[in-house]
C-alpha cells in the first residue's frame, strides 16, 4: 500500500507493463479451470446495471465483474492495467489514455476509445449516480449544468446536450484527458466503475439506457446470461469469451443469489448450498470460525460504516445542532457494541477513514468526539437543551435484509440510557426501500450509511460523502471550506503534504459530524467444503473469477 501511495502522489509519466501479474505464483497453482458454477450470496441492485449509475454494493458486485475498466485492483489494493495499455502525463492535467488493441464487448462489437468517451459524457449528460466522479474533467460543469437545464426544459431525448470540453477522441485506440486542475492520483480512480465503457447498445435517451441495463452487453470477465435476472431472487453470470485481459476466469460462471437475511445464506453456506458468503450474520460472529473451520476469514478491509442525518433535520442544524450531534456520538458505546454484538469483527472508528487506506490517521485532533463519555454527552445535551428544548424521538433507519437490527438497537439503546431521550432503530424490509427513500430524500431520520472504497485512497473516503453534492453525500452536507481543501489535496503532489490536508478535512467533519462514524468492518465470510481459491480483495469483495470446486 505504501508503495501504491508513492504510485499515485509523484508518478508523472505510468506506462503499464502489461506482465504486471504474469508471476503470481497464487495464480499459477490455481490456474486449473473447472467447469462448476461458484454460487454466491448477494442483493438486489438498486437500478438498472449501468456502471456510471451504480454506486451500491448489490449492483457494484456485479457490474464490476461484467465489466472491465483501464485498470483494476488487485487483491491488495494496487492499480493493475486492463483495457488499458498505458496512462501517460507529463503535468498530471493533461493525460494520453492508450487502449489495448482488438478490445470487444461480449457482442463481439468493438471497444474503442469512443467507448470510454461517450460513456463518461453520457453519465454527466444524464446526471447519472456517479457523474461526480468526473468533476475534475474540463468542462464538467457547463456539461452538467447544460443537463440541468434540459431537464427544466423538458428537452426530449438524451436529456443533456454539451459534452465534456476535456475529453477528445484521438484515434480508436487513442484519447485524451484535460482536467481542470493538475491532480495527481487520477490515474488510481480509473479502475472504479464509474469510469467503464459502454457499447453503442448502452447509449441513448434514459429509457433506452434503463432497458440496457436490464440485459447488458459487457466487456469484463464475466456476462450476464440472457434471460437470468429475476429481480429479488437472483443473477446468472457467464464466462465472457470475448474478454482477452488479466483477470482470466476459472470456473463455469457465478450465481448471485439475492437473500433477504444474511441468516437464511449462512444456513445454505452450512448446508452446502451456498459456495461462498461475503459477511455473516450478526448471530454467528461468536461460532462461524468454529462452524466453519479453515473455510473462512476475518481480517481488516476498506469498509467504514456510520449512520447519518439529513442536513435539515429538526433540532440538528446550526449551533444546537452541533451540539446535538456531538452529545450522541459520545453517547454511544462502541467499544462495547463491536466487542459484544460483533464479536471483534468490527473495530472502533477513529476517523472517517478506514485504516487499511494510506493516509489513516487515528489520533487526529477532535477525535475524542468518537470515544464513549457519558458525563461529556449530558452536558453538552444540556446546552442544546438551553437553545431550543428537544423533542420528538430519535431514530436510525435500516435495512432488515442487512443484519442490522442488532447493532443499531444496540446504538439506539445506548443514547436512550445515556441522554434519557426515545431513542429506536427504524426498519425497511430491504436494502432497495431504504436506499431509495434516501435518494429521493424522503427520509426525515437518521439512517444507516457506510463505505466499501471504489479506489485506495482518502480521497474517495471523503469527496464522495461529504463534498458539496457529492455522489455519495446522502446527507447534503456543505463547507466550502470542507471542499477547498480537498480540491488542494488533488493538485499537491508531496505525500506527507496530502495527508496533512487529510487530517486537516477530517477534523473540520469531527467537528461538523455530517454522519456518525461507528467502526471499521472486517470482512468477515466463509466457503462451502470443497471450495477452493477464495481469496477476499481489499474491499472485503471475494474474487469471484478464481474461485473454484
Amino acid at each position: 500500500m505504501k508503495n501504491l501511495r508513492k504510485f499515485a502522489a509523484a508518478a508523472m509519466v505510468l506506462p503499464f507493463a502489461l506482465t504486471a501479474c504474469s508471476s503470481d505464483k497464487t495464480e499459477t497453482k490455481s490456474a486449473a479451470k473447472t467447469d462448476a458454477v461458484i454460487t454466491a450470496n448477494s442483493s438486489e441492485p438498486q437500478n438498472p446495471l449501468v456502471p456510471a449509475n451504480t454506486n451500491e454494493v448489490g449492483g457494484g458486485s456485479i457490474v464490476d465483474v461484467a465489466f472491465a475498466g483501464l485498470q483494476y485492483y488487485d487483491e491488495k489494493g494496487e492499480a493493475k492495467p486492463d483495457v488499458a495499455e498505458s496512462i501517460e502525463t507529463k503535468d498530471n492535467q493533461k493525460y494520453t489514455v492508450k487502449i489495448k488493441k482488438n478490445q470487444k464487448f461480449s457482442d463481439g462489437s468493438p471497444l474503442t476509445a469512443s467507448s470510454f468517451v461517450d460513456a463518461w459524457n453520457q453519465a454527466v449528460k444524464q446526471n447519472m449516480n456517479n457523474a461526480s466522479f468526473f468533476e475534475s474533467i474540463k468542462g464538467y460543469g457547463e456539461a452538467l449544468a447544460d443537463a440541468e437545464k434540459a431537464v427544466n426544459e423538458k428537452r426530449p431525448s438524451g436529456v443533456g446536450e454539451v459534452n465534456m470540453s476535456g475529453l477528445k477522441v484521438v484515434d480508436d485506440t487513442t484519447f485524451t484527458v484535460e482536467l481542470e486542475q493538475p491532480e495527481s492520483d487520477f490515474p488510481l480512480r480509473l479502475g472504479y466503475s464509474a469510469f467503464f465503457p459502454l457499447p453503442k447498445s448502452g447509449l441513448g435517451d434514459p429509457a433506452t439506457v434503463a432497458k440496457y441495463g436490464e440485459q447488458p452487453v459487457s466487456n469484463g470477465p464475466y456476462m450476464v446470461k440472457k434471460g437470468s435476472w429475476e429481480h429479488n431472487v437472483k443473477i446468472d453470470l457467464v464466462p465472457n469469451p470475448k474478454y482477452n485481459g488479466p483477470r482470466k476466469v476459472k470456473n463455469g460462471g457465478l450465481t448471485l443469489k439475492f437473500y433477504a437475511g444474511l441468516d437464511a445464506a449462512y444456513n445454505d453456506l452450512l448446508a452446502g448450498n451456498l459456495d461462498v458468503l461475503d459477511a455473516v450474520p450478526d448471530s454467528a460472529f461468536g461460532t462461524f470460525e468454529k462452524d466453519l473451520a479453515g473455510r473462512s476469514v476475518n481480517k481488516a478491509s476498506a469498509i467504514f460504516q456510520s449512520f447519518t442525518l439529513p442536513a435539515n433535520l429538526e433540532h440538528f442544524q446550526g449551533e444546537e445542532g452541533k451540539l446535538r450531534k456531538q452529545a450522541i456520538s459520545m453517547a454511544i458505546n462502541r467499544g462495547e457494541i463491536t466487542k459484544t454484538i460483533f464479536k471483534g469483527t468490527r473495530t472502533p472508528a477513529t476517523d472517517f477513514v478506514s485504516p487499511v487506506i494510506p493516509g489513516h490517521n487515528g489520533k487526529l485532533k477532535g477525535n475524542e468526539v468518537l470515544k464513549f463519555n457519558p458525563k461529556k454527552a449530558k452536558e453538552l445535551w444540556a446546552k442544546a437543551d438551553a437553545i431550543k428544548p428537544w423533542s420528538g424521538s430519535f431514530a436510525i433507519a435500516y435495512n432488515s435484509d442487512g443484519g442490522h437490527q442488532a447493532w443499531v438497537d444496540a446504538v439506539a439503546n445506548s443514547v436512550k440510557n445515556v441522554l434519557g431521550i426515545d431513542a429506536k432503530g427504524a426498519p425497511y424490509a430491504d436494502f432497495k426501500s431504504l436506499r431509495d427513500d434516501v435518494t429521493n430524500r424522503k427520509i426525515k431520520t437518521g439512517f444507516r450509511t457506510g463505505w466499501q472504497a471504489d479506489y485506495p485512497s482518502p480521497f474517495n473516503f471523503l469527496g464522495p460523502l461529504y463534498a458539496t453534492k457529492g455522489s455519495a453525500n446522502d446527507g447534503d452536507y456543505s463547507n466550502p471550506k470542507f471542499d477547498a481543501l480537498l480540491k488542494k489535496v488533488l493538485n499537491t503532489s508531496d505525500s506527507a503534504a496530502v495527508n496533512k490536508l487529510y487530517d486537516q478535512a477530517q477534523e473540520m467533519l469531527l467537528t461538523d459530524l455530517p454522519a456518525f462514524p461507528l467502526w471499521y468492518s472486517n470482512v468477515a465470510g466463509g466457503w462451502a467444503d470443497g471450495v477452493k481459491n477464495v481469496k477476499f480483495n481489499w474491499k472485503s469483495k471475494p474474487i469471484y473469477e478464481e474461485i473454484t470446486k
